[in-house]
């Protein structure tokens, strides 16, 4: 089999969902009472337990097998970096080092990240940077509520401030995601077609090899976004 054959995804959706913003909308004014299970409460103090509390803390959100995480806790050696994803078994798969010669500011946990990025926030935790590199795109049309954007979780993600960094081989996913963005936060959000050069993840330079274009959206919320504040505390004030 070769190798650079991936595809891009398939989907009869051309351009931003017609239902997106309301769905956003909704999910700005309407709390999000799911509880947070323990097991993602322990996960959650694991992954700060070798952190010294002063070091910005950097999140690799669905981090995979972890590439992305070593690579960019060796780029930022002054930060904590946490690579976070629901797979034990891709988790297990992270490692492409020995273990001395990983980098020793970063933590690998086992978490939901609807779970995760919540008690970050109520932790009162602010990133310096955020990563959600290649999330799974569902691109049918009736999938749009399983894409993180179009997720209640969603106005979290804002929040929580930091350089937030989307990557994805579908245009779509990415122009849903800067639409969603606009509307939880006050801050300019740009994307654009980029070379990777240096790879971050398996899948980034699988695409790229198969000829792919490759789509990445960056977006300074700095301490969490004036908008996304706001319509948070709005939701705060709405709970019981």
């Amino acid at each position: 089999m070769s190798y650079a054959n991936s595809r891009i995804p398939t989907s009869a959706q051309q351009g931003a969902h017609d239902k997106l913003a309301r769905l956003v909308e909704r999910h700005l004014s309407t709390p999000f009472r799911k509880p947070c299970t323990d097991y993602n409460r322990a996960a959650f103090e694991a992954s700060l337990a070798g952190w010294d509390g002063r070091a910005p803390l950097i999140l690799d959100a669905g981090c995979g097998v972890g590439h992305s995480t070593i690579q960019i806790a060796r780029a930022h050696p002054d930060h904590w970096v946490i690579g976070v994803d629901q797979s034990a078994d891709r988790l297990e798969r992270r490692k492409p080092y020995p273990e001395a010669l990983m980098p020793a500011n970063l933590v690998f946990v086992r978490a939901d990240l609807v779970d995760y990025w919540r008690l970050l926030h109520d932790a009162g935790l602010r990133l310096a940077r955020h990563y959600i590199l290649y999330p799974n795109p569902w691109p049918k049309i009736g999938h749009l509520a399983r894409r993180w954007h179009a997720h209640p979780v969603f106005p979290w993600v804002p929040r929580l401030g930091g350089v937030l960094e989307c990557r994805s081989n579908w245009g779509v996913y990415i122009e849903e995601f800067a639409l969603a963005l606009r509307m939880a936060s006050s801050c300019p959000v740009n994307w654009e077609i980029f070379t990777a050069e240096v790879p971050l993840t398996p899948f980034e330079r699988k695409y790229r090899d198969s000829g792919q274009p490759l789509y990445r959206l960056v977006c300074d919320l700095g301490e969490g976004g004036a908008a996304a504040r706001d319509n948070m505390d709005s939701i705060d004030g709405a709970r019981p």
